[in-house]
């Protein structure tokens, strides 16, 4: 079976990079081992939730799927606020100050995967999804490649991309070298009802403890993430629904009075993932299967859809040529690695920062916030690049 790309992985990136590409006169193979991953959505709220960017949610509405979704199942982020460790630095972000509408909309991830596929399988003849399938083996040739699934079928390319996470099966096969160490922690997600409202304001504390960040869904609802340490993560996962909702008033400061629990608390390991190459003869890696970082500036899904629509806007302009040619996708590469690690750096010292005890670090930390909270210029310039 002859495509002229195949793409392996069928999540909110892969899937979005195929749905970009529905229009154009390429022949598009999908691969997705989890058959789950095209559940419709359903009245229940998603515990995995995204921080969507105005320039990423432009781009899904570019492709259809913004529409898809239910408007009363999103909530815009007008406002942030995050505090230091020391109770009184602090650092406010406003979109009315910068003059645009949100800073970012939380989505459910079950909403927006629902969406994105949805799109997809109403798509022309050029994309065929295959799902659920699983590959067995990648052959790379001068002229194409080769991919085996396991139901025995030869798929065979110009082009492949890999969009299969951050344990990228892919990246294996293709030898790619990668640096990844382990944060030991753990990011715990719940969802719950609130007391007081939260006036479209996300809340970001920097603990002792680790990072806990309270954002905004519809009504008076927020979706909690704790990054925390392994054992402290533990803890919380298996607390009864109450005393889990008293430990998380208390660690935020009961800014939206009493909370009642709606999802059960889940956990993801988080790690650090930089890799040496995002592309070679006749592949390409998008999303966190080219990049893992801290969630603790809610970026990498933003991260990822910036590849795909680079990726995207590539492969249209030169459809009719070569499309896994090593020098157009090096035009790729370089035109993503400045913000990938641009990224990099800023999640992941800022993690190392504020999981330092060192009282000096303490105090020069907490004193940065405040500091750059008084210089509007440089805090308009960290906006900006999280509005793209």
């Amino acid at each position: 079976m002859k495509f002229d790309l195949i793409i392996i992985g069928g999540g909110l990136v892969g899937a979005g990079l195929a749905a970009a590409l529905k229009d154009c006169n390429l022949k598009i193979a999908v691969i997705e081992p989890h058959p789950t991953i095209a559940i419709p959505r359903d009245e229940s709220w998603d515990s995995r939730v995204y921080a969507i960017s105005p320039g990423s949610a432009a781009f899904l509405r570019s492709l259809g799927t913004w529409s898809l979704m239910e408007n009363d199942r999103i909530a815009p982020v007008h406002e942030m606020s995050v505090f230091g460790d020391d109770s009184t630095a602090r650092i406010n972000f406003s979109a009315y100050e910068i003059g645009i509408p949100e800073l970012a909309f939380i989505v459910e991830n079950r909403q927006l995967q629902t969406a994105v596929w949805e799109v997809l399988q109403s798509a022309n003849d050029n994309i065929q999804i295959f799902c659920p399938a699983k590959c067995t083996a990648i052959k790379w040739l001068e002229s194409h490649v080769e991919v085996q699934l396991e139901n025995g079928k030869l798929l065979e390319a110009a082009l492949l991309v890999g969009a299969d996470g951050v344990n990228s099966w892919v990246r294996r096969q293709a030898e790619i070298d990668v640096k990844k160490h382990t944060y030991h922690q753990i990011g715990v997600v719940a969802n719950f009802s609130t007391e007081q409202a939260h006036r479209q304001i996300a809340h970001q504390w920097f603990r002792r403890d680790g990072i806990l960040a309270l954002l905004p869904l519809p009504d008076k609802r927020v979706s909690m993430v704790w990054s925390t340490g392994e054992d402290h993560a533990d803890f919380l996962i298996h607390l009864s629904a109450e005393e889990l909702c008293r430990r998380v008033e208390e660690a935020s400061s009961h800014i939206l009075g009493k909370l009642q629990l709606i999802t059960p608390p889940i956990g993801f390991p988080l790690n650090f993932v930089h890799v040496e190459k995002l592309t070679k003869p006749r592949l390409v890696l998008i999303g966190d299967a080219a990049h893992g970082i801290h969630p603790l500036a809610g970026q990498g899904v933003n991260l990822g859809l910036r590849d795909t629509r680079e990726l995207a806007t590539l492969l249209k302009a030169h459809s009719h040529n070569d499309c896994g040619n090593l020098m157009l996708l090096r035009r790729y590469e370089l035109a993503r690695k400045e913000d990938i690690l641009a990224l990099e750096l800023v999640t992941d010292g800022l993690q190392k920062l504020f999981n330092n005890a060192n009282p000096t670090i303490a105090r020069l930390r907490n004193l940065g916030l405040e500091i750059t909270d008084r210089l509007p210029l440089i805090k308009n310039r960290l906006m900006q690049h999280a509005l793209n």
